[in-house]
């Protein structure tokens, strides 16, 4: 595969992709810094100007887009974060790195503009939980500290802070520009038939994996200690004056909001579970539900501020301690259905239908559904490491060990896969790789969508590019719209 369609595809890929790299903001309401007549140069020397107001440290500026300021060195970050990711030396020179970061820029400067909103609180959680890891891995906070060449933690988190919430942004505007855009059957074909004979891409070794998932019972005793656990806490809050946030902090076992005592803000729109949403939207502010059941485990949550269509609420999620013994009924359950597959006394699909507790696959004999794609097949190439580890060594119709697992929280369940079928690599046919191919004619779509609102928004964006970029292609194109 190459020329136009592999264009196509890395156009959409770095379209599309998260900018790792920290540019500052100028903002000045009452004495608007930039002038649309301001060169590069006037520029630097007027935000030097301001450096000791603002603390911001100038290292040459390639370019400004909005109320976005991008500096030489931000140019230099991505290129090495490119490099570690093994991307072929064409896609990280300068002006492609410039063209990366404008672009996010621009989708970052519109998104204010058009007052999309993302929850800072969820971007902050999310931040502390990246420090978290990064502390882990590189061993301790001072390690961190000099690795990034900060006096503080708290220089760290406003750094990754200003990224996640610029990204954010970005998401978001780019999400809702291709917003409801689909591709027909026609369109998909008219696609297909427009790639050269040549350029027919090649789709790798692929297979279609199912699995059954066993998980150990919880006891009714268990759930009764977790919801009078629960509703005791409510009472404290509400009758003894205890403090929310204090008891998510110290008791809540969700790893994504504990810290930050539980909180988090939502619409409607929002990935979270039917029954935390319903949840969420059914209080008044300062109200709190009694304790409910998700799949995550049991759950106290109050609502804490309620502003149009976005609702500040803190949780406390516990769930039931599972005991030694029901782990280990649990896993001579999975092996005696494992003995059963070996004996042919029951097929994969009838067994997953039968015992699988995994809802979202055992109606489907525990057929995996590939998130990036929508359908069964899963790249071996692309595959997550974990699940090929497990199945690689499958022969089509092959059943696995029972296999251990265990999830983030600590939960454990046991699994058992298959390889239901596996694909050898092949040019492209139609009929047969036809949800690939709808998915590579939605992305062309979805690119060309993107294209053409970036035309019409640079015509009305502040934009100065350096004259040291002027001989990059893009800058050409970007020049002409202005």
């Amino acid at each position: 595969m190459n020329t136009k369609f592999t264009k196509v595809l890395t156009c959409f890929i770095l379209l599309l992709s998260s900018i790792n790299v920290v540019s500052q903001v100028i903002v000045d309401e009452k004495d608007n810094l930039i002038k649309d007549q301001d060169s590069i140069e006037q520029i630097e020397l007027k935000v030097e100007a301001k450096s000791n107001k603002v603390r911001l440290k100038i290292d040459g500026v390639a370019a400004v887009v909005g109320e976005y300021l991008i500096i030489e060195s931000d140019i230099q970050k991505l290129q090495i974060d490119a490099k570690q990711q093994n991307l072929p030396a064409s896609e990280i020179t300068s002006c492609k790195m410039l063209e990366r970061l404008m672009e996010n820029k621009l989708f970052a400067h519109h998104a204010l503009q058009d007052s999309i909103i993302v929850s800072e609180e969820m971007i902050m959680s999310r931040t502390q939980q990246q420090i978290a890891g990064i502390v882990e891995q590189v061993g301790s906070e001072e390690r961190l500290l000099e690795f990034y060449g900060k006096d503080d933690m708290d220089e760290i988190q406003q750094e990754l802070f200003e990224r996640n919430l610029e990204r954010a942004l970005a998401e978001e505007m780019q999400g809702s520009v291709v917003d409801g855009i689909e591709v027909t059957p026609e369109e998909t074909r008219n696609f297909f038939e427009s790639i050269p004979e040549d350029e027919i891409p090649f789709f790798g070794d692929e297979v279609e994996v199912a699995q059954i998932v066993i998980e150990p019972q919880i006891g009714e005793k268990q759930i009764e200690e977790v919801v009078a656990r629960l509703n005791e806490m409510r009472t404290e809050i509400l009758e003894e004056g205890a403090s929310f946030t204090a008891k998510a902090v110290i008791y809540s076992q969700d790893e994504g909001s504990s810290k930050s005592g539980g909180k988090y803000t939502l619409t409607r729109k929002d990935q979270f579970v039917k029954e935390f949403k319903d949840a969420a939207f059914s209080l008044n502010e300062g109200e709190i539900s009694k304790p409910f059941k998700t799949e995550f485990g049991y759950h106290i949550l109050m609502v804490e501020k309620i502003r149009g269509q976005q609702v500040d609420v803190r949780h406390i999620l516990l769930y039931p301690e599972v005991t030694r013994e029901a782990i280990e009924e649990a896993k001579t359950k999975a092996e005696k259905i494992k003995k059963s597959l070996d004996n042919d006394e029951l097929s994969f699909a009838d067994a997953a239908r039968s015992f699988s507790n995994e809802k979202e696959t055992k109606q489907n004999g525990g057929q995996l559904i590939n998130n990036a794609t929508g359908d069964k097949r899963f790249e071996l190439a692309k595959m997550d490491t974990e699940l090929y580890s497990r199945i690689y060594n499958l022969n089509e119709g092959e059943t696995s060990r029972v296999i251990q697992d265990e999830d983030r929280t600590g939960k454990v369940s046991f699994k058992i896969l298959t390889v239901t079928k596996k694909i050898d690599e092949h040019k492209a046919d139609f009929t047969k790789d036809y949800p690939r191919i709808k998915e590579l004619a939605l992305k062309q779509k979805q690119v060309k969508e993107i294209e053409r609102w970036k035309r019409i928004k640079v015509k009305d964006t502040y934009i100065k590019i350096n004259a040291d970029y002027k001989n990059c292609e893009f800058v050409k194109e970007w020049m002409q719209n202005l």
